[in-house]
C-alpha cells in the first residue's frame, strides 16, 4: 500500500486594501497643512478687493479650526492626522497665544480713557455711556454722536470738544481743538489738547472710513491719512481713541503701528474683540498711544449699541 504524503504549499496572502479611514486621515493632514500655511503667511495673500485685509483681520479666529481638525482626526482614528494638527496649533500659539498671557501693564494709573461708538440712531445714548462714566474714565471719546446734550455727561465731564459726529468729553480743561481731515470729504476726527494734572496731553478722537466686503479703499486711505497726521504731530504725549474700522492684525493698520503703541496689546488680555457687541469677532475700536506707559486696558459691554467700548489707563 503506497503512502501518499501531502505537501502544504504556502501561498501569499491576498493584499489587504488600504482602509478608507487612512484616506480620510490624509484629508485632515492636507487641511492641517493648509491651515498652518494660512496662519503663517496670511499677509502674503494678495489684497485683491480687500480679501487679504479681511483674512488678516480674522486670522485670530482661524485657530477655531484646530480643535475641529483634531476631532476629525480622532473620529477617523488616524495618528498621522492627529500629529499633523499639532503644526497649525503651534503656529497659532506663536502668532496669537501671547494675547492670553497675564498683561504686562502695572503700576499707578495717572489717567484713564475710553472710546465708544454709540451707533447712529441710538434711542438711549445716555444709557450707553453711563457705564463708562461710572468706570472713572477721565476722557471719553465718542463716535456716531447725534446730540451731545442727550448724553448726561456734562456734570462729570464739564469740558467737551466736538466736530461732526465725533466728540471728546473731559474732566480736565480742553485748551485747544480742531478738526482732522482723514480724507472722507467731511470731517470725522478731531485733535484736542487736554490740560491734565500731569501735563499736556494731545488726544485724537476719530472715526475712520467704513470697510465693506470687496470695498476697503476708503477705509485704507483714512488709515493712511490719520498716520500722516500723527507723524506730523510734534506732541510728546499723544493718544488716539476711536473706531478705526480695522484690526491691528490687518496689514492696512501697519502705518499706525509703526508710529504708536497699542494699549490693549501691552496692558490687556485676550483679543479684546468689540464688534458686533452681542458676539464680537473683531476689534475695530482702539486706544493707541505714544509717550506714555499703559497700566491697564479692557473692554466694556455697553447697552443700546453694536460696539463694545474700549478702555485704558496710563501713567506718565
Amino acid at each position: 500500500m503506497r503512502t501518499v504524503t501531502s505537501v502544504m504549499i504556502d501561498e501569499p496572502a491576498p493584499a489587504v486594501p488600504a482602509r478608507a479611514g487612512d484616506r480620510r486621515g490624509l484629508v485632515v493632514v492636507l487641511l492641517a497643512g493648509l491651515l498652518a500655511a494660512v496662519l503663517a503667511g496670511h499677509r502674503a495673500v494678495p489684497n485683491v478687493h480687500g480679501f487679504g485685509s479681511l483674512l488678516d483681520s480674522v486670522s485670530p479666529l482661524l485657530g477655531l479650526a484646530v480643535p475641529a481638525l483634531a476631532l476629525g482626526a480622532l473620529l477617523r482614528r488616524s495618528r498621522r492626522a492627529l500629529l499633523a494638527v499639532v503644526l497649525p496649533a503651534v503656529v497659532w500659539a506663536l502668532a496669537h497665544g501671547g494675547a492670553w498671557l497675564p498683561p504686562a501693564g502695572s503700576g499707578p494709573t495717572g489717567i484713564r480713557v475710553a472710546s465708544q461708538n454709540l451707533r447712529a440712531g441710538n434711542p438711549d445714548p445716555a444709557a450707553t455711556v453711563a457705564p463708562l462714566a461710572r468706570s472713572g474714565a477721565d476722557l471719553i471719546a465718542l463716535q456716531e454722536v447725534d446730540d451731545g446734550d442727550r448724553l448726561g455727561l456734562r456734570q462729570r465731564y464739564p469740558h467737551r470738544a466736538a466736530v461732526s459726529t465725533v466728540a471728546l468729553w473731559s474732566r480736565y480743561p480742553i485748551t485747544d481743538s480742531a478738526g482732522v481731515d482723514t480724507g472722507l470729504g467731511w470731517t470725522r476726527g478731531l485733535r484736542a489738547v487736554v490740560a491734565t494734572p500731569h501735563g499736556e496731553l494731545v488726544v485724537y478722537a476719530v472715526h475712520l472710513g467704513s470697510a465693506r466686503a470687496g470695498d476697503t479703499a476708503t477705509r485704507d486711505e483714512t488709515v493712511r491719512a490719520l498716520a500722516r497726521a500723527v507723524r506730523a504731530d510734534r506732541a510728546e504725549r499723544l493718544v488716539v481713541l476711536g473706531d478705526l474700522n480695522t484690526a491691528t492684525t490687518d496689514r492696512v493698520f501697519t502705518p499706525l503701528t509703526r508710529l504708536l503703541g497699542d494699549a490693549h496689546a501691552e496692558a490687556g488680555q485676550g483679543f479684546g474683540f468689540t464688534w458686533p457687541s452681542a458676539v464680537p469677532v473683531t476689534r475695530p475700536d482702539h486706544v493707541l498711544y505714544r509717550g506714555l506707559t499703559p497700566t491697564a486696558a479692557g473692554v466694556v459691554r455697553t447697552p443700546r449699541t453694536d460696539h463694545r467700548a474700549v478702555t485704558a489707563g496710563f501713567r506718565w
